[in-house]
């Protein structure tokens, strides 16, 4: 098991920053993955971006590439997603979320432990 608590979410204006953590905690060594997803009101969850755990390989979605950057602690037990240059479509509830089973990035099937989500609101 590994249980996943995001934070750092708020309501900002557009154009703003903000960062967003995720700390993992139980069978992390088993993670092969890590990686944030978002869903706005009666929207599907969709990706936003991933990093694996060796630190080796980032991914993001086009809408938040140049703008978002996902990074690691050492001890890799957080995460983090740094939001830039934020925008109104980017509100959402973003959650955090563990692949231990290495299958990829893109879907939220792919992934076996989410966190409870940590609402971002962006106002124009």
């Amino acid at each position: 098991q590994v249980q996943l608590v995001e934070s750092g979410g708020g309501l900002v204006q557009a154009g703003a920053s903000l960062r967003l953590s995720c700390v993992a905690s139980g069978r992390t060594s088993s993670t092969y993955i890590m990686g944030w997803f978002r869903q706005a009101p009666g929207k599907e969850r969709e990706f936003v971006s991933a990093i694996r755990w060796s630190g080796s390989s980032t991914y993001y979605a086009d809408s938040v590439k140049g703008r978002f950057t996902i990074s690691r602690d050492n001890a890799k037990t957080t995460v983090y997603l740094q939001m830039n240059s934020l925008k109104p479509e980017d509100t959402a509830v973003y959650y955090c979320a563990a692949n231990n089973k290495n299958r990829g990035v893109l879907l939220p099937s792919m992934y076996d432990y989410w966190g409870q989500g940590t609402q971002v609101t962006v106002s124009s």
